[in-house]
């Protein structure tokens, strides 16, 4: 539940969206600039997410920024079709089905959490437009890798139901 609790959190989740749009702020609201996912998930041509996103936070302007920010493939969405998080088990089986998730194993996954630029951007967001700073995911990333790591070396089960 610990990992679930980070990937279902705005942090994550915004990101890897159902929608053909990015969602942002905790309400996990449309993306302000009317952003499209486009066919890689960088954009479109004109309003890609390069245009506004650079490499760091722009906390003069509120703009988050990451190396190579984009949305997650539709594969990899974490919500349903009407803005839910899936339940425990269902995001469990779409994290972990390695036709979906970049073919990512289990050590795979752990080395994702730990490095991704994208993933550690989560515990260090920047601040939003009005200067106030952006939500943390519900543990620290320490936390989150240590639980990752459990689920990892415990074979990454998934729990009963849908």
């Amino acid at each position: 539940e610990g990992v679930y609790s980070v990937l279902t959190h705005p942090r994550c989740i915004n990101c890897h969206t159902a929608t053909n749009y990015p969602q942002q702020g905790d309400d996990r609201h449309l993306h302000i600039a009317n952003g499209i996912r486009g066919p890689e998930g960088k954009g479109l041509p004109g309003l890609n997410c390069a245009s506004c996103h650079q490499e760091t936070n722009a906390d003069s302007t509120g703009g988050p920024g990451g190396h190579n920010w984009h949305l997650a493939p539709l594969s990899m969405k974490w919500q349903d079709q009407n803005d839910r998080p899936f339940s425990s088990a269902a995001l469990c089986r779409a994290v972990t089905d390695r036709s979906k998730n970049h073919n990512l194993d289990g050590p795979g996954l752990l080395k994702h959490h730990e490095e991704e630029p994208l993933v550690l951007w989560a515990w260090k967001p920047g601040r939003r437009p009005d200067g106030t700073t952006r939500s943390l995911p519900p543990l620290t990333h320490e936390e989150f890798v240590a639980a990752t790591r459990r689920w990892v070396k415990a074979g990454t089960p998934c729990p009963p139901g849908r």
